[in-house]
């Protein structure tokens, strides 16, 4: 097959990793778009990715994202056309689903939070294939034209499958002077460019705060933007580190004792390699989130103070499986003229 892939997100590069390298193993032809928004393209060359960059994050105003999101489908219109793909996936990314539908491509959309509401509606309605964890209940999907011809659902995790063959790399931590006597925390910050996160988090600044002036801790703030970069530095907090540029967080999750986020990707990253995780997140919670709460695998946090910040003893309950099952589950069967 000839298969497209459109990464628009720093997350996507690590989904997609083991899924083209089983891909081209087979002997498909894979290429590769991908949208210049925040570490995604340096995520791309730190693991060897060949990629075509098209288009642009919109930044936070609905109008800067409606044109973004004209001029990248135009982008990926001039580009796909003629390229002879058989299937085109994405986790996501609608500008893909969009496009496909238009040249007459079957396509496969793959996301773990359905409340993006503007994004499903594109996207799901243009796919002819929509895979979600089983943690997701179909009726949320209905509203975006997804019924069960289209949906495909899958156990557990998405990280526990690109995750599966993953060893931290201790070098992760070398552009730092570690005191391994120190809780090492790694901290994410919001997605502040998120139309489903508009309300603000005043919780994040205090745990930045309180974590910053702690002696006991080395807090890694893993920013998603410059800006985010900029404000972290500015607070000039003894205890924060900022990495300059994209780096290994898998390595930075598994080597540390804890991890605070305000996102998503992070917190199941944690759980799938077996580090205590809180969550800061300020939107509503999806269906994924909801079951890691209630099995107490992801802490929901209205306190910094109620940070454990003990050293860590091991990994608990990590679950690797197979990303050949979730590859099937999105292309299989899906080709051109099947």
């Amino acid at each position: 097959m000839r298969v497209w892939i459109d990464i628009t997100a720093p997350a996507h590069v690590l989904v997609f990793r083991p899924l083209i390298g089983l891909l081209r193993e087979r002997g498909d032809e894979v290429e590769v778009t991908a949208r210049d928004y925040a570490q995604t393209v340096q995520l791309l060359e730190l693991h060897g990715v060949e990629a075509d960059v098209l288009g642009h994050h919109g930044g936070r105003s609905r109008f800067g994202k409606a044109r973004s999101l004209s001029s990248r489908l135009r982008a990926l219109r001039r580009w796909a056309r003629g390229r002879q793909f058989d299937v085109g996936v994405a986790h996501g990314s609608h500008e893909l689903t969009m496009t496909a539908k238009r040249l007459g491509i079957p396509s496969a959309t793959t996301f773990d939070y359905e409340f993006a509401w503007l994004q499903h509606q594109l996207g799901c309605r243009a796919a002819t294939r929509v895979v979600v964890p089983e943690a997701i209940p179909p009726q949320r999907l209905e509203r975006y034209g997804v019924g069960p011809e289209k949906l495909r659902r899958y156990p557990g995790l998405k990280e526990e499958y690109y995750l599966s063959d993953f060893e931290p790399d201790p070098s992760a931590l070398s552009p730092w002077q570690i005191d391994p006597g120190r809780t090492l925390v790694v901290v994410r910050t919001p997605p502040d460019v998120s139309l489903y996160h508009r309300r603000s988090n005043p919780l994040f600044p205090q745990v930045l705060d309180q974590l910053g002036h702690d002696e006991s801790v080395h807090a890694i703030v893993v920013p998603r933007t410059s800006e985010q970069r900029d404000y972290v530095r500015r607070l000039a907090l003894p205890s924060l580190l900022v990495p300059d540029r994209a780096v290994d967080g898998q390595s930075l999750i598994a080597l540390a004792d804890l991890v605070v986020s305000a996102g998503g990707t992070m917190n199941r990253e944690a759980v799938a390699l077996g580090v205590p995780v809180y969550t800061t997140y300020g939107g509503r919670l999806g269906g994924v989130d909801e079951m890691l709460i209630r099995e107490g695998r992801l802490i929901p946090l209205s306190d910094p103070r109620a940070l454990d910040l003990h050293k860590r003893e091991g990994e608990r309950g990590r679950v690797r499986r197979d990303p050949a099952d979730m590859l099937e589950l999105l292309l299989g069967g899906l080709e051109r003229g099947q």
